[in-house]
């Protein structure tokens, strides 16, 4: 029973944790971007603030309850 709602947990956060990539703005445009600044000003080399900090926050976080979860879900079908 616990090992179900581990892997439910697992899900979750997987899904959670593809979304908070995904929602982030990339750093630069491609190869263009990191050589010639792509459009983007500060060559993409710039500070995240606010919502941009707090989505990179939430993401660590969701990762590091992915990896915990998944120790646990192992360990827990180990000694079964």
């Amino acid at each position: 029973m616990l090992q179900v709602v581990l892997i439910a947990a697992q899900v979750v956060l997987a899904i959670l944790v593809i979304l908070g990539i995904l929602l982030q703005t990339p750093k630069a445009t491609g190869l263009g971007g990191v050589i010639g600044g792509g459009g983007d000003s500060g060559g993409g080399y710039r500070r995240r603030r606010g919502l941009e900090a707090g989505l990179l926050r939430m993401s660590a976080v969701f990762i590091a309850l992915f990896v915990i979860i998944a120790a646990i879900n192992v360990w827990i079908g180990n000694t079964a």
